[in-house]
C-alpha cells in the first residue's frame, strides 16, 4: 500500500552520498597544494641531496702540489642546488697516520665555491712530501708537528709528509646545506719532472738556444752577421792615432775586479784591439793592474795583438804591471801617475766603483781622450759627464763580442737579439690582452689568459 509514498526516498538517498562523496572529493583537492608546499618544504629544511661518488686524483705535469676533483651531481642539482662548497683538510702522514684521525680533528678550510653542475675542480697549493726548512713551514703545517720534533734552528730542514682529505657540501637557495661527502682515503700529490705549466718557457728556450746555435754556424761559415756599428769603437783608431801624434802613451785601465768577472773579460777583449792599433801605429799602451790574475792575462792579450799586427819586437812587458789590491791605493798611483804622465788617451774597461768618478774626472782635466766601458749602472753616470764616449750596459759586452770577430762570441749577440724580440713580443701581447681584459670583463678567453699570465708567467 505504502509503496507509492516510500518510492522517493531511496533516490534521496543515493543524492546524499552523491553530495558527500563530492563535497569530500573537493576537500582533497584543495589539501594537496598544501600537502606538495608542505612536502617541499620539509625537503628544503633538510637540504638537497648529496654529491656522490667524490673522488681525489693526482694532477699531471705539475710540481706537485695540484690535486684534481671528479664527483657526481646531487640528485636536486637542477632543482635545490645553487653551489657547492669544497673543503680541504690537511694531515701530516709519519707520526700521526691520517686514517687515524677522528673527524673532530680534522681541520677543514674552506677552498672554493663552485656553481651547480661542476663535476670537476683543480684544488692548488696542497703541497706532498718534501724536505724543506723549518722557516719555510705554514703554520698550518707547523701545527701537525710535536715541538720536541722541530729543529732548533730556522734554517735546519725536516722531513714533511702530507696527506689530504677533501669534502663537498651541495648548498641550497635558501641556505640549507646537504651531507657532507668525503674522499674515501688520503691524498698525497706526486712531483712530475716536467711542469706543463712551463711549456712557454721550454719553447722560448729552444728558440732562444736554436737562435745561438744557427747565428753561430752561419758565422763559421763565413757568412756575415750584421752588427749595429757602435760609436766608441770607432773612436779608439782616433785616440791612439793622437796618443802618437802627440808623442804620448795610452792608458788602459782594466777595472778593479779578478779575471772571474764578466767585465773585466770583456775589457780583454778591448784590450787586444787597443794593443793591436797601438802596434800598428807605433804607440805606447800601459796597462796597470789591481789583480796579478788580470796582469798575467793582460800580458798575453798585448802579445798576441802585437804578434798578429806583425810587431813581436816592439811587445814590451814592463808597460803591463801590478799595483796593489787594495782600491783606494790602486786609484791614487793611477791618479798620481796620470797627472805626471798626461797620457793622450785613456780607456776605462771593466767593473769599477767609486774610483770611476776620481778616475775620468783627472783624466778629464789632464786633456785626455776618455773612453769608458762598464756595467755597473751606478758608476755610469760619472762616466757620461766626464769621458768623451761611454759603452753602457750591455753595449759594452756587445763592442767585446763585435771586437773579437770569434764566431761564437757573434752567434750569441745575434741569437740575445732573437731573444729581445721575443721578450719585446710578449710584453706588447701581454699588456694587451690584460688591457683587453679589463675592458671586456664577461670574455672568459681574455680574463682566462690575463690570469694564466699573471698567475703563471709572472710568478
Amino acid at each position: 500500500m505504502n509503496n507509492g509514498l516510500d518510492a522517493p526516498y531511496p533516490t534521496l538517498t543515493r543524492l546524499t552520498q552523491l553530495s558527500f562523496r563530492l563535497s569530500r572529493a573537493i576537500m582533497c583537492l584543495a589539501v594537496l597544494p598544501a600537502i606538495a608546499c608542505l612536502a617541499a618544504s620539509v625537503a628544503m629544511a633538510q637540504g638537497p641531496a648529496p654529491v656522490t661518488n667524490l673522488q681525489s686524483a693526482d694532477h699531471p705535469w705539475d710540481g706537485g702540489d695540484n690535486a684534481d676533483l671528479t664527483w657526481e651531481v646531487s640528485a636536486d642539482d637542477a632543482t635545490l642546488v645553487e653551489s657547492y662548497f669544497i673543503y680541504k683538510a690537511m694531515m701530516q702522514k709519519g707520526p700521526i697516520p691520517a686514517d687515524l684521525l677522528t673527524e673532530s680533528e680534522r681541520k677543514y678550510a674552506l677552498v672554493d665555491v663552485v656553481p651547480a653542475g661542476t663535476t670537476e675542480y683543480t684544488v692548488g697549493s696542497v703541497p706532498g712530501s718534501g724536505y724543506v726548512r723549518l722557516k719555510d713551514l705554514s703554520d698550518e703545517q707547523r701545527a701537525l708537528f710535536d715541538p720536541n720534533d722541530l729543529p732548533d734552528k730556522p734554517h735546519k730542514k725536516i722531513t714533511v709528509e702530507l696527506g689530504y682529505l677533501f669534502k663537498i657540501v651541495a648548498v641550497g637557495s635558501d641556505g640549507s646545506q646537504s651531507v657532507e661527502t668525503i674522499t674515501a682515503a688520503p691524498y698525497s700529490p706526486t712531483r712530475q719532472w716536467f711542469d706543463a705549466k712551463r711549456m712557454y718557457l721550454l719553447i722560448i728556450t729552444i728558440i732562444f738556444g736554436g737562435s745561438v746555435v744557427f747565428f753561430i754556424q752561419h758565422a763559421r761559415a763565413g757568412k756575415d752577421l750584421k752588427i749595429r756599428k757602435i760609436g766608441g769603437l770607432a773612436a779608439v783608431d782616433e785616440a791612439v792615432g793622437r796618443a802618437t801624434e802627440m808623442g804620448r802613451s795610452c792608458m788602459f785601465i782594466p777595472g778593479i775586479l779578478d779575471m772571474n768577472d764578466i767585465q773585466t773579460i770583456a775589457g780583454m777583449t778591448v784590450l787586444s784591439r787597443v794593443a793591436k792599433t797601438a802596434a800598428e801605429y807605433d804607440a805606447k799602451v800601459e796597462v796597470p793592474t789591481c789583480r796579478s790574475l788580470v796582469m798575467t792575462s793582460a800580458r798575453e792579450t798585448v802579445q798576441a795583438a802585437y804578434l798578429s799586427a806583425g810587431r813581436p819586437d816592439a811587445y814590451n812587458a814592463d808597460f803591463i804591471y801590478y799595483v796593489t789590491d787594495e782600491q783606494f791605493g790602486y786609484v791614487a798611483y793611477l791618479q798620481g801617475n796620470m797627472v805626471r804622465e798626461k797620457p793622450a788617451a785613456c780607456f776605462y774597461m771593466g767593473a769599477f766603483y767609486a774610483e770611476s768618478l776620481i778616475l775620468a774626472e783627472t783624466g778629464n782635466s789632464i786633456g785626455a781622450i776618455q773612453i769608458a766601458g762598464t756595467a755597473m749602472p751606478a758608476q755610469l753616470p760619472f762616466f757620461v759627464a766626464a769621458c768623451d764616449y761611454t759603452l753602457i750596459g750591455e753595449e759594452f759586452f756587445a763592442a767585446s763580442a763585435y771586437l773579437s770577430g770569434e764566431p761564437e762570441q757573434l752567434g750569441s749577440l745575434k741569437g740575445q737579439d732573437v731573444g729581445k724580440i721575443i721578450v719585446g713580443i710578449g710584453i706588447i701581447v701581454g699588456v694587451t690582452i690584460a688591457t683587453l681584459a679589463a675592458w671586456f670583463v664577461d670574455t672568459g678567453f681574455l680574463t682566462t689568459w690575463s690570469e694564466y699570465i699573471k698567475g703563471v708567467i709572472l710568478t
